[in-house]
């Protein structure tokens, strides 16, 4: 099939991959154009635009989705990866198969912007990927390929991300050979939606109130952006890397003992493995406890 792509997050590089090196065709890439990053606003190209530059692959950076037409008027499949633009009818239709998007949920279930990390924050012990085709609501279309994922205990949205994006890859091909096959794709079950709001900054400050198996799932959800935080002298400090101990503290309660660092929820504490303070890059919580030089009765929050 001749296929073109519009993606945007390095999520999506294992399935440009896949289908650059499977028997289709993958006739270009789509991204958005290139944005002003960092402190001094550098012009920055996506993850997406670099990776067609070193392949050598024809990328477009359209403006709106509405302008999509050109590069898809000849084509069989679109297929989008995190582009970030919704796309009409009168695009998605185009293709001679439609067009397909890779979700990395279990569909019907966290449908929106932060499948991955609500997963982890609701304390899900299975997530995965979705291959479905597009159609005018937002995640709603019928679905072709669905694999599943079994999530450790402790695992963190950055690594969730990267095993799913590894899957996606294997779920876009087998879509593709069910596409061909003539199969159709199965109409999800509505009343089983759950919604994955975008993550805020101020969401992901941490309430000591609250149980330490909450508190790690939330931390570990934000991680690494936008980051769960919080409080301490007066500046914003991010935690991650979270595990519930037996030590039993103080909400918010600060123990630095044996060269490990425990704070207080309503339950159990939590030993934290890394801490970025405001303005500084991540440290181990040992080397930067060792320089706050912390004292008895010091809390975050």
């Amino acid at each position: 099939m001749r296929i073109v792509i519009a993606a945007t997050p390095e999520v999506a590089i294992p399935s440009l991959d896949a289908i650059l090196e499977s028997e289709h065709q993958l006739i270009s890439v789509i991204t958005p154009p290139d944005r002003p990053a960092g402190r001094g606003l550098t012009l920055t190209q996506s993850p997406v635009s670099h990776w067609a530059h070193e392949k050598n692959v024809v990328v477009h950076k359209p403006e709106r989705g509405a302008d999509l037409h050109p590069f898809i008027s000849d084509i069989d499949l679109l297929i989008t990866i995190g582009y970030g633009v919704i796309l009409a009818k009168d695009v998605f239709t185009l293709p001679s198969f439609g067009s397909l998007n890779l979700h990395f949920s279990l569909l019907p279930r966290w449908r929106g912007a932060a499948p991955v990390q609500r997963a982890i924050e609701a304390g899900d012990s299975v997530s995965g990927v979705t291959v479905f085709a597009l159609d005018e609501g937002m995640d709603t279309g019928p679905i072709y390929t669905q694999l599943r994922f079994a999530l450790d205990a402790d695992i963190n949205s950055d690594e969730l991300f990267q095993e799913l994006a590894d899957l996606g890859a294997q779920a876009l091909l087998q879509s593709l050979t069910e596409i061909e096959s003539g199969k159709k794709p199965i109409a999800q079950e509505n009343a089983k939606a759950t919604r994955a709001l975008k993550l805020s900054k101020e969401e992901g400050r941490i309430d000591w109130n609250s149980p330490a198996d909450v508190i790690s799932s939330k931390v570990r959800a934000f991680t690494s952006t936008p980051g769960a935080w919080t409080e301490f002298r007066g500046s914003n400090i991010k935690i991650d890397s979270p595990i519930v101990s037996e030590l039993e503290l103080k909400p918010g309660e600060i123990h630095f003992v044996n060269k490990r660092l425990f704070v207080g929820t309503s339950t159990h504490s939590l030993e934290i493995g890394y801490v970025t303070p405001q303005g500084k890059s991540r440290m181990t919580a040992p080397e930067w406890a060792n320089g706050a030089r912390i004292t008895s009765g010091e809390n975050f929050g």
